[in-house]
């Protein structure tokens, strides 16, 4: 089992998940996050830390989708490890429906 982040996660990027996580496995692209599968060690740590609940166990029937996704996109863009502020318009779009055909984009972000 492993963690993915959703789209949920798309235009909020709140980095608590990130402080927690023990092995360092998040990813940032330019507005979310991912989580790489091979690296997390499935302690379940950045879950509840997650504000706008992103994150989900790989057994959770809507995680799969997310799955290859989080493996891509950890596999080219940067490591995130430190907590930063998240972006100034989160709450804005936290709780919208289809993120992902509007916002995401496959560029990466910035990384520690």
């Amino acid at each position: 089992m492993t963690y993915v982040v959703t789209e949920a996660c798309i235009k909020c990027k709140f980095t608590d998940c990130v402080e927690v996580c023990p092995v360092d496995c998040f990813y940032e692209g330019e507005n979310m996050l991912v989580i790489h599968p091979d690296e997390c060690i499935d302690c379940g740590v950045c879950e509840p830390e997650c504000p706008p609940e992103a994150i989900l166990p790989d057994t959770d029937g809507e995680a799969e989708k997310w799955l290859e996704l989080n493996r891509e996109y950890s596999e080219i863009w940067p490591n995130i490890t430190r907590k930063r502020e998240h972006a100034a318009d989160a709450e804005e779009f936290q709780g919208q429906a289809g993120k992902f055909d509007k916002y995401f984009s496959a560029n990466p972000g910035k990384g520690d």
